[in-house]
């Protein structure tokens, strides 16, 4: 019996993807959870598994399509006789992953509004469009409660397939793990936790890598041209620019921090940093700072919700960082960076980044960001009037560390210096709130000492 399996709710607001690339044929014989299509839905590649076994009878959209949920994606022989319906599933097994938390709307700045209790949230009652702040899978209901080992109780191991690849190439039983999510599901975190716990790990990461990394394009032929579809995270970050230069009324405000002393302590901490596993860079001491910051400045960790009207402070600070990939701008986001010690930051930037830069990061993984942090490295120039990543109410660029001489105590002395490009919308944030944030992180900065107060 022929069975129209459809985009699924995705969560998160979700109303439409697109189709990057098809993972299975017509004619092919699939399983039940096979990943069937790969859809690209706010920067995040996503596989779709498969909830019935059979043969593919037809594939209803080519990649590069834009599909609504609820649309056909392909169409399955499952042989059973019944009429096209989802049959019940055993209270054991769910296929669903849980909903991420909402992605924020317009942030803001107003600075008449007390700021939330540490942790706490009002989170907004729609996204922008009107859509619903937080969706539900249809295919939720089949998850069942549990935290309970697999192994202790028998029951089938709760898995996405690409959880289940990930366990294979880290050497890892699922069986022996817990899992966070509703119904004890196995989630890409948990397989962090059991392969190697923040703290633990004894061997250097590689490097973060935010540079950009070539494309690969081929080069259009002497006197011609050639032409490659907008698709994909390109498409993605073209309308996500766009909406945001649209809406938000950016304006930049640049000063300069002397990063001398910072220098000399990420000099001393790298040793002692790297026998703990991880590369010390400058960006960990960036997003310490920033957490810093938008806790005595919490108009800057603001969000917007249109529908209502209203401005929602939040407690807690997901600090996103700009990579380039291979396919394009990414922003992987270090959730409750506030909570992190200096190495924990470091470790999850190099782990984010290199997920991002092989295209494995998953969706909660971009999403949530309430402050970007987006640096070039090398390559950063003496100053840039970044794009805000819409919703957010701004974003700080971090650019090249530049030897120059500086005024310190009257005398001319050799410095270090960079510049810092902090981006706001005008329509929300006033220039003295964003002046202020801006010196709260260059004081912060020239004396990074302050970072660890709350350590003592």
């Amino acid at each position: 019996m022929a069975y129209e399996f459809k985009l699924p709710d995705i969560g998160e607001g979700v109303v439409e993807g697109e189709i990057v690339k098809w993972l299975v044929g017509p004619g092919e014989t699939v399983t039940e959870d096979q990943p069937l299509v790969e859809i690209m839905t706010d920067k995040a590649s996503v596989e779709i598994p498969s909830p019935r076994a059979g043969s593919i009878l037809s594939l209803e959209g080519a990649e590069g399509d834009v599909v609504a949920v609820g649309q056909t994606l392909l169409v399955i022989d499952v042989g059973d006789g019944e009429a096209p319906r989802a049959r019940p599933e055993p209270a054991a097994k769910a296929a669903a992953p849980a909903a991420a938390p909402p992605e924020a709307p317009l942030a803001s700045g107003l600075p008449d509004r007390a700021a939330p209790a540490a942790g706490g949230d009002t989170p907004p009652a729609r996204l922008e469009g009107g859509l619903p702040a937080r969706t539900t899978s249809p295919l939720a209901g089949r998850i069942q409660p549990s935290r309970r080992p697999a192994a202790a109780t028998g029951a089938p191991v709760l898995a996405s397939p690409a959880v289940r690849k990930q366990a294979r190439d880290l050497g890892l039983d699922l069986s022996a793990l817990q899992g966070s999510a509703p119904g004890g599901r196995i989630t890409a975190g948990d397989l962090r936790g059991g392969a190697s716990p923040v703290g633990s790990v004894t061997s250097a990461p590689k490097a973060p890598g935010f540079a950009p990394v070539p494309p690969g394009v081929a080069p259009p032929p002497p006197g011609g041209e050639s032409r490659t579809p907008m698709k994909g995270v390109r498409r993605a970050i073209a309308r996500a620019m766009q909406h945001s230069k649209n809406t938000a009324a950016h304006f930049t405000f640049v000063e300069e921090v002397d990063m001398r002393a910072l220098v000399h302590m990420r000099d001393s901490l790298k040793g002692p940093a790297a026998e703990r596993g991880a590369k010390l860079t400058y960006l960990p001491f960036f997003v310490k700072a920033a957490t810093i910051a938008l806790q005595k400045h919490p108009q800057l960790n603001c969000t917007l919700d249109e529908e209502s009207g209203e401005i929602v402070y939040r407690g807690y600070y997901n600090i996103g960082m700009a990579a380039a990939t291979d396919a394009g701008l990414m922003v992987p986001v270090i959730k409750n960076a506030e909570k992190l010690s200096l190495v924990e930051i470091a470790l999850e930037i190099d782990r984010l980044a290199e997920a991002a830069r092989k295209g494995k990061a998953k969706l909660d993984e971009l999403q949530g960001s309430t402050f970007t942090i987006t640096s070039l490295g090398a390559q950063g120039g003496l100053f840039a009037t970044p794009v805000i990543n819409f919703p957010e109410v701004a974003i700080m660029g971090i650019h090249q560390i530049k030897e120059k001489p500086i005024v310190d105590q009257g005398q001319i002395v050799p410095g270090k210096v960079m510049l810092l490009s902090l981006s706001f919308d005008h329509r929300l944030v006033d220039g003295h709130i964003g002046a202020a944030f801006a010196y709260e992180m260059v004081g912060l900065l020239e004396h990074p000492e302050r970072l660890f107060l709350d350590a003592i």
